[in-house]
């Protein structure tokens, strides 16, 4: 499954983050599949692909909690439910 996540950029004190898709699996600094935005959260500045982003959700990509809250203050629409989304609950294992 591809989140769009945060990854840290900069030094110690000058931290930014980017907003990537990438694989679930993948650590927080493994490749990205595509960069889809950038925020600073000092500066309070963000800019967003949001071309990209839609496409990623409207695919079933289920952002992170920070990421859906910088969607949320860009005033990107929600996701898109679909089918896929919709029978997630069949597709876990019991153990």
């Amino acid at each position: 499954m591809v989140k769009p996540r945060l990854r840290r950029h900069g030094k110690k004190q000058r931290v930014t983050y980017r907003i990537i898709a990438i694989n679930t699996q993948s650590r927080r600094e493994g490749k990205a599949i595509k960069e889809v935005g950038f925020y600073n959260p000092r500066k309070e500045q963000t800019q967003l692909d949001l071309f990209a982003i839609t496409a990623l959700l409207e695919e079933g990509a289920q952002s992170t909690e920070t990421v859906r809250d910088i969607l949320k203050r860009a005033k990107v629409p929600e996701q898109v439910k679909s089918e896929s989304t919709s029978n997630q609950k069949s597709n876990f294992r019991r153990i």
